[in-house]
């Protein structure tokens, strides 16, 4: 099991907890993606896959607007975690075990729209590990199809390399929650500390580690264009109302 797995397979039980509203987080969202799909011609009717599910942030909001959703993840405690959640929220989602890498070992069919968000290519820490992923993902999409992927703005971040994130303080019936990230910099990779303070009843903290790569737009632009795709446009948070850039590739 590698770092990225143990990270997620410790993390899903308080995933929900780096939102304020982790439900209404699930309808906002799929609001937002239901109209960059609609702008490139697909309703829901579309196949989807969700190639980096977590505990279901993305599918079960597009599940709940009659989108037919595939999602698949490398951990199973996200995976049995969007299972409860999807079955709690009354939607039908196929789940599957798959690395987002070699998808094709796991599914024979392309789906219409393949989704990676919540800043999960950049788990990848090598140029070469990246066009990897996108070649996979792109070979489960149709042609004709849309990849549509979140980052966050690493153009933006590599000009300071911070050393943590703003915290993240939600106010909770007994007390309050604070979330924070502290980023340890090795040229243009990072180690990702997490950590959650639940400040209730009594003081509780938590603390998760990844690695991560500062992914430049130019290069993720570049391995799309490489592996099969004919346009990709990049929308920013001022305009979708997404936390991060979403591009979106046309197979």
């Amino acid at each position: 099991m590698n770092i990225t797995q143990t990270f997620y397979n410790q993390l899903a039980s308080q995933y929900d907890k780096l939102f304020l509203d982790w439900k209404s987080t699930t309808r906002d969202q799929a609001v937002i993606l239901n109209k960059i799909f609609n702008h490139y011609g697909f309703d829901n009717t579309a196949k989807i896959l969700d190639c980096a599910c977590g505990i279901g942030t993305q599918s079960i909001g597009l599940a709940s607007m009659g989108y037919r959703v595939t999602a698949s993840d490398i951990s199973d405690s996200e995976l049995a975690e969007a299972q409860k959640r999807a079955t709690k929220n009354g939607v039908q989602i196929r789940f599957e075990h798959a690395d987002f890498c070699s998808l094709a070992k796991t599914f024979s069919e392309q789906f219409d729209i393949v989704i990676a968000m919540d800043n999960a290519l950049p788990h990848m820490l090598s140029s070469a590990d990246l066009e990897n992923a996108v070649r996979s993902i792109s070979g489960q999409t149709r042609p004709g199809g849309i990849i549509v992927a979140s980052i966050r703005d690493y153009d933006a971040i590599l000009t300071e390399k911070p050393l943590y994130s703003a915290p993240y303080i939600h106010k909770t019936d007994k007390g309050q929650r604070v979330s924070f990230q502290t980023w340890q910099w090795s040229n243009d990779v990072y180690h990702l500390i997490q950590y959650i303070i639940d400040d209730e009843d009594s003081l509780q903290i938590s603390k998760f580690e990844c690695d991560y790569r500062a992914t430049c737009r130019e290069e993720l632009t570049n391995h799309l264009l490489s592996c099969d795709c004919c346009e990709v446009v990049w929308k920013f948070p001022e305009e979708t109302g997404f936390y991060q850039p979403i591009v979106i590739a046309r197979k």
